[in-house]
């Protein structure tokens, strides 16, 4: 029973904090680590219930993948949504690929998901208060430069604790992009780009499965993917009228207080 709560627990901070500029990593770190849920088949099923929060984004986001798909040759027309989401995950995908190794090795302690949280909270809070005037509110007039810089950005992510959506979205505040328009870019783009991590991961791992963990990971993804899909429309509802800011100062809060657990308990 132990397993199937723990399951449960860790489905649903992957659903509530893998859209929302928190860290998903981060927070599965932590609370993991707080519960004894760690080793390699944590490791595996934290890799497999992504998979459900990416469902949610797709299902968030169906017409728009609907419409992308319908288009011919759209990797050759310069400046279409298809072509700049391509782009723009070259970046995440090319340093991902060639540091997977080091990324997985180095940065997965509490030591660098705390200086990711803070770094990523510094970003954010610097985005909201330079003052760029916006030129874009609407995802498709996205320009190819700005979905470059956008993918640029999301480099940051690699980094545990900082955020795929919270540094994306501040690249795109800082270069004139609502906060709207720079959230849906990232959710789309993070549908095709989570899922290649993700299967790259679980291909290399999934050997430790056994028939027996089938149940706990089916709660997983399944919890994984009704909270993520919750928290995506409350997240795009709240760009609409508020800011970053007060993610940022709990980004802040949340790294002191896994600072003081973790020198505390270890």
């Amino acid at each position: 029973m132990y397993e199937y709560g723990a399951a449960l627990l860790i489905g649903i901070v992957e659903g509530l904090t893998e859209y929302i500029p928190v860290s998903s990593t981060g927070h599965m770190i932590i609370v993991g680590d707080m519960i004894g849920f760690t080793g390699v088949k944590a490791s595996v099923f934290e890799v497999f219930i992504q998979l459900g929060a990416i469902l949610s984004v797709l299902v968030v986001y169906r017409d728009n993948f609907a419409r992308m798909i319908r288009r011919e040759n759209w990797l050759q027309k310069r400046g279409t949504s298809c072509y700049n989401l391509a782009l723009a995950m070259l970046p995440a995908m090319g340093v991902g690929y060639l540091l997977h190794g080091v990324i997985k090795t180095y940065l997965f302690g509490w030591q660098t998901v705390v200086i990711g949280l803070v770094a990523g909270a510094v970003l954010m809070l610097v985005a909201e208060k330079s003052g760029v005037r916006v030129r874009v509110d609407d995802v498709n007039q996205i320009t190819t430069a700005q979905a470059v810089i956008i993918g640029l950005f999301q480099v940051l992510s690699l980094w545990p604790g900082f955020s795929r959506s919270g540094s994306t979205i501040s690249g795109g505040i800082l270069i004139g992009i609502t906060r709207k328009a720079a959230a849906d870019f990232t959710f789309i783009m993070a549908a095709p780009l989570m899922l290649v991590a993700c299967l790259y991961d679980f291909l290399k791992i999934y050997r430790y499965l056994t028939w027996n963990d089938l149940g706990i990971f089916a709660v997983g993804f399944v919890t994984a993917f009704v909270v993520a899909y919750m928290s995506v429309l409350w997240f795009l509802r709240f760009l609409n009228r508020a800011s970053l800011a007060g993610f940022a100062y709990y980004r802040f809060a949340l790294a002191a207080v896994a600072t003081l657990y973790f020198l505390v308990f270890h």
